[in-house]
């Protein structure tokens, strides 16, 4: 009895100092937008406006995109996967941290809404969108990226008011292998002409 009593106060003394020195998982740190801001303006703004509303066709709409979507882009610009001199260049010294809060910080900010200019295209392009190809087994823009563009968080980018001209690029770059991170956008964009991926852009533009 004494050598079991014994065994008990052992187990009890050691028990708290195990406890001590045992780490704490730590939590995931949360994004700062104020940093993002900082690290947003000497990076991207030349490019992007200050408040993410690009207003050069070829450079995309920033402003209130999804952050996750903003932060996978900016990964695989940093990592390679997704191709573009330009790009690489920019985010080439930003930490995970920093393209964490810069993603933030832009889902924040508004967008301005865009327009439609090629209105003999808009009707083919509205029929893409909202209904797809079947019988060449399109699939509907709207599906993903919702009917008015605002898009799925986490999942799909917001495309409503995006320009035009960087709409079809990319559009282009994934049905002619250029873009290849995502699988999905591959397989639907070879499957359309240039009209039509002229169509369903200036109809997103307009999208609101």
């Amino acid at each position: 009895m004494k050598l079991f009593a014994s065994l008990l106060l052992a187990a009890s003394l050691a028990a708290p100092v195990f406890s001590a020195h045992a780490e704490a998982p730590k939590a995931a740190a949360k994004a700062d937008p104020a940093n993002g801001a900082a690290s947003y303006s000497p990076v991207c703004a030349a490019c992007h406006r200050p408040d993410g509303n690009s207003m050069v066709p070829a450079n995309p709409k920033l402003a209130q995109q999804h952050p996750d979507y903003l932060n996978k882009q900016l990964q695989e610009f940093k990592s390679g996967k997704r191709a573009n001199a330009i790009m690489m260049g920019m985010v080439a010294a930003l930490s995970d941290e920093d393209m964490k809060n810069i993603s933030v910080w832009l889902s924040a900010q508004k967008a301005t809404p865009g327009t439609s200019s090629d209105k003999n295209l808009v009707a083919l392009g509205e029929r893409i969108y909202r209904g797809g190809i079947a019988d060449r087994q399109i699939a509907a823009c709207a599906g993903c990226h919702s009917p008015n563009g605002a898009g799925i968080p986490s999942q799909y980018p917001r495309l409503s008011g995006q320009h035009a001209d960087y709409t079809a690029a990319q559009l282009t770059a994934f049905r002619d292998g250029v873009r290849l991170n995502s699988l999905q956008m591959t397989q639907v964009a070879s499957k359309l002409n240039d009209r039509e991926i002229k169509a369903v852009a200036d109809y997103i533009a307009g999208l609101r």
